[in-house]
């Protein structure tokens, strides 16, 4: 977006564990890359990057959450090895993608979201109470239960289900935009 054609509105997101980067766009693309092709290698060619600087990166994601974001196998005699995500992996890169998402549409935005009153461009509102609320290391799972009956599920970050102070019992409201829901009190 520009404002008087002097500036132009922009941001980098990353995601931190324990104050320390994991993931940023890079890290992403590379995660991204490796879900598609099912191979380190194979994704690190598609990226122009080395196989040891991407091998290198996993690791270093592996390392600060003390935790598996990618599980490798052996082929045989004609091959057949790759690699892919595991939960934590493609809950890492859903978490990362919805954040851009986010923020590229609050800097697109002309206004559509007042955030001190949680204005939203977004109509699909339903109003309900937390049932259910598992943290993760990243990501939280809460479930709210819609008053028509319905439970919706929203996977969230674990800082946001913090920060909104969120609890089973509290009356809150779904917010469906596209595949995303969102959780506001």
């Amino acid at each position: 977006m520009l404002t008087n054609n002097k500036h132009k509105l922009s941001c980098k997101v990353w995601i931190e564990y324990k104050d320390k980067p994991v993931i940023g766009k890079g890290g992403a693309e590379i995660l991204e890359a490796l879900e598609k092709e099912n191979s380190i290698s194979r994704a690190a060619e598609t990226l122009g990057m080395s196989y040891r600087y991407v091998w290198n990166y996993i690791q270093d994601i592996q390392k600060t959450l003390d935790q598996s974001i990618v599980e490798t196998y052996k082929g045989g005699k004609s091959g057949g090895g790759g690699a892919k995500l595991t939960d934590l992996g493609r809950s890492l890169l859903a978490e990362y993608k919805q954040v851009q998402s986010y923020m590229d549409k609050v800097l697109l935005s002309s206004g559509s979201l007042e955030v001190k009153n949680v204005k939203l461009s977004a109509r699909n509102r339903f109003k309900g109470k937390v049932v259910s609320v598992e943290k993760g290391v990243i990501t939280a799972k809460v479930k709210v239960e819609i008053k028509m009956p319905v439970t919706v599920t929203a996977v969230i970050t674990k800082d946001a289900v913090e920060d909104l102070d969120i609890k089973v019992g509290d009356e809150v409201e779904a917010i469906v935009k596209s595949t995303e829901v969102m959780i506001a009190k």
